[in-house]
Formats: structure tokens, sequence, C-alpha cells
């Protein structure tokens, strides 16, 4: 089971065809202290429809999944980031 944080701070691009790039995240970490990752590259995940996902986080039609690779302490990791701007204007992060 993957863990989840339902508060992410995530600094992205909008780009004019509506289209949005992560670049940046931020979350408080179990000691309450944060911790800052850039997103190295990310691939957006094709929409299943209505579906609750590996991690354990409902995804509905307009919900936007990208898989981030980022940098921790010298190793690569796949992170998943879930938005949906029609239900809800919060990221969620699962790694």
């Amino acid at each position: 089971m993957s863990k989840v944080v339902n508060e992410v701070d995530v600094i992205c691009e909008h780009k004019a065809d509506g289209s949005i790039i992560p670049m940046r995240l931020r979350f408080m970490n179990s000691d309450g202290e944060y911790e800052t990752y850039n997103i190295r590259s990310f691939r957006k995940s094709d929409k299943k429809g209505t579906h609750t996902t590996a991690d354990g986080i409902y995804a509905a039609d307009s919900t936007c999944i990208y898989e981030c690779m980022v940098v921790v302490m010298d190793m690569k990791r796949v992170i998943r980031l879930y938005y949906d701007p029609k239900n809800s204007t919060k990221w969620r992060l699962a790694f």
C-alpha cells in the first residue's frame, strides 16, 4: 500500500493549450518539517474513467494523474501526483 499525502504544495506551469506541467512540490513530513523536491521528469497517465487507483485514491474522469521522477538522497524515485480541477483544487501525493 502506498503512502498518501493529502496536502501538497505544487509549483506548476500552465500552458496556453490548457495542459499542466508540474515542476516542484513541497509537503510536510511526519516530523512537521517541509520537504521540497524538484520534478526531474513526468508522464501524464492515460485516463481510465472513474476508478480507484492502486494508491487507494478515487480518480474521476477529470482527475489528472502525473507519474513524476524525483531525486531523494541521490536515489531516483517515482511518485504520483493527483489533481482534479473540477472537484477540488488540492493536489495529492502518493509514493
